[in-house]
């Protein structure tokens, strides 16, 4: 079998080592164009972000808010297709070695080939895949294509998944698992949800895997709360809703700041409360 870099499963351990939370921000490939997301990767990645998460264009995004919306929309007139997307991976692997994960909807994978993806984002330096709308019993095919190419298949969780049940999607999953902070679609929150630190330590109890808290998350101090007791804070809409206010010439410095902001405060957060039990 091939030796695969295994990035993610790295990046956890050196932070796990260091009592540190990962920031893993959320930016739609090609909004406004793929050369301002080569350099929004390399300015977060400067500003304190751990990983990141690159959102693949699709024409019906279900999961998505209107701030996410609006960005895949300006993602998909700028022409980022799957194969564009890879090539810009590819380029990035020039300059960086920031793990890299596609996150999308399943209908553009299948479309493209699952078998095909997994090679060509393994070739281009993609560490993992995420199919937002794609249940886990209906994975086998992409599950298979990315485990004979290194690559880790992420999974989510909702405040609704029964614990039983998300033992079963952990057993499936690799990289980290994916709690989704609250029902319904992405988008800013003013407040989260009161429970959200009991969910995340209930589902320790089922997995291993490092876990990541996103939707809702928009500030310093949500991001400082949610990394006391969670592996990884995941951050998109914020960022989108900067994207769309600040335009193209605004929007690097803008984003790198909030990164910046949140990584500063979830840094604090560890500081005062340690890294939460396992």
């Amino acid at each position: 079998m091939p030796k695969f870099p295994r990035r993610i499963a790295a990046k956890f351990r050196e932070l796990g080592a260091r009592a540190e939370a990962a920031l893993i921000p959320f930016i739609v490939a090609g909004d406004p164009d793929l050369e301002t997301t080569r350099a929004l990767v390399l300015e977060l990645e400067n500003r304190g972000a751990d990983l990141i998460e690159l959102g693949v264009p699709f024409s019906d995004p279900m999961a998505d808010g209107s701030a996410n919306q609006r960005a895949i929309a300006r993602g998909l007139k700028s022409g980022a297709s799957i194969p564009e997307i890879l090539r810009l991976v590819s380029e990035l692997r020039k300059a960086t070695a920031i793990p890299i994960i596609l996150y999308g909807y399943y209908n553009p994978y299948l479309h493209y080939g699952c078998d095909q993806l997994a090679r060509d984002a393994a070739s281009a330096g993609v560490d993992g895949i995420l199919a937002v709308d794609l249940p886990p019993e209906e994975g086998a095919v992409l599950r298979k294509a990315t485990r004979a190419n290194g690559i880790d298949l992420i999974h989510l969780l909702a405040p609704t998944t029964p614990l039983e049940r998300s033992r079963e999607i952990a057993g499936r999953a690799s990289g980290f698992l994916y709690y989704v902070s609250v029902t319904g679609v992405t988008g800013a929150r003013r407040d989260l949800p009161d429970d959200l630190a009991e969910h995340v330590r209930a589902i320790r109890q089922v997995s291993d895997l490092p876990i990541g808290v996103g939707f809702g998350i928009s500030t310093p101090e949500q991001a400082a709360r949610v990394a006391s007791f969670a592996d990884a804070v995941v951050v998109g809409s914020a960022i989108s809703m900067l994207a769309e206010e600040r335009g193209r010439s605004g929007m690097i410095e803008a984003i790198g700041s909030l990164a910046g902001g949140m990584k500063t405060a979830m840094r604090s957060a560890r500081d005062v409360n340690g890294a939460p039990p396992r």
